[in-house]
Order: structure tokens, then sequence, then C-alpha cells
């Protein structure tokens, strides 16, 4: 059986397991990171040297990096429906997916999600705050531009693009910060919240996180 280790309020790990949701597989979730620990011990490194989460086991394969198991889970169980052998098509999720990981995530995460609402009132640093809301605006201006008269990311047709792009929004609607009009964000948000595994594993409460810079 398929199984996966992080903790469930690890937005990398949500990516993983609203996959599987959509996927229908049979999986084992095991508890990891934060105050379940196990990240240092040596059998968990030596699934990933790095001892973050999410990791995947399956049929002996380990594999890290949510983008990472997000193709693999596709390309393996996905076929004629998260996944295609033709390389152009990937190619259009594929710069949406990277997108999402190297700008996208780095100013919602780290310098709103961290630096507004995880860290604490006290230590909060305003000129990265503001830089990273402002980023955002720039980045989901740019993403309800590109949903304009699409029903997903890349047309009719729901794809890994959705998934990376797409965690962000449950917690990026849900703090108080400033948000630009965004309409085709917005209508692309209701139709994801219509997905049973994303109600499951994305929209889960992160109350807890408030505050706090561990875990």
């Amino acid at each position: 059986m398929l199984k996966v280790w992080g903790r469930r309020n690890s937005f990398n790990v949500q990516k993983v397991l609203w996959l599987v949701g959509e996927l229908g597989l049979p999986h084992e979730h095991i508890p990891a990171g934060g105050s379940f620990g196990q990240l240092d011990s040596p059998e968990f490194r030596a699934m990933n040297p790095h001892g973050r989460v999410p990791v995947i086991e399956d049929a002996g394969q380990i594999v890290w990096e949510s983008h990472a198991i997000l193709r693999y889970l596709a390309a393996r169980f996905g076929e004629n429906l998260l996944w295609s052998g033709d390389a152009g098509q990937r190619a259009d999720w594929d710069h949406w997916m990277d997108w999402s990981q190297t700008s996208l995530q780095p100013a919602f995460l780290t310098d709103v999600f961290w630096g507004f609402y995880r860290t604490p009132e006290k230590q909060r640093d305003w000129s990265i705050i503001k830089r990273g809301i402002a980023l955002c605006t720039r980045h989901f201006q740019l993403l309800d531009h590109w949903l304009a008269g699409k029903d997903y990311m890349l047309g009719e047709n729901f794809s890994l693009a959705d998934i990376t792009v797409g965690t962000t929004l449950y917690r990026y609607f849900n703090l108080e910060i400033q948000r630009p009009d965004l309409p085709n964000v917005e209508v692309w948000y209701q139709r994801l919240q219509q997905r049973q595994p994303y109600r499951d594993h994305v929209m889960i409460p992160f109350d807890d996180l408030y505050g706090r810079l561990d875990f």
C-alpha cells in the first residue's frame, strides 16, 4: 500500500494528499514532522536525506519533494486522467507548477503566511509582510487574467497545475489581509471547493499555527 509521511497542516503535504484523494488511492498516512517528530531519525533520513516532508513509498520506491511526488503519482496512476504522454501538454502544466513553487509560494507562504500569520505579533516585520502582500497581489492578478474563460488552470480539465496553485487559495482567502478584486480566481476557487478531496485535505483548520514559529 502507498505510504505518505507528513503532517496534514503542511502546505506541501496537502498537495500530495489532495492528489491521492483525486486518484482514489488506498494509502497509509504516517504523521511526521512538527510535533510528530521522526524527521531526524536514521530511518527517515535514509528515505530523505534532507529530513523534510512529504515523502512517499510506493512498492519500495521512495519519492520526496512535493512536485516530484505529484508527477510520479500522476504518471503511475493517473494516465489519461492527470498525466499525458505528450511532452507539450506536460509542459503546459509544468510551467505553472514551477511558477507556483518559485514565485507564488515564496511570496505567500514565506512573506505573508509565515511573516504575518505564524509570527507572533510583536516579532512581525511589516516591511517583509507588505512586500509579500504586494507580490501576491501581482501574482493573483496575473492568475485572474489567465483564468478568464477557463474552468480550470488549463481550460476544461482539472490538472496538476490546479493542485499546485489551488492549494494556496484556502489560506489566502482566509487571512485578514488586503486582497485585490479577483472574480475569475474566486469562481475557480468555488469550483475547487466542490471537489471532495480538496475539502478533505486542503480546507482544514490552520488556527493551531497562529503565532507559532515552531510546529
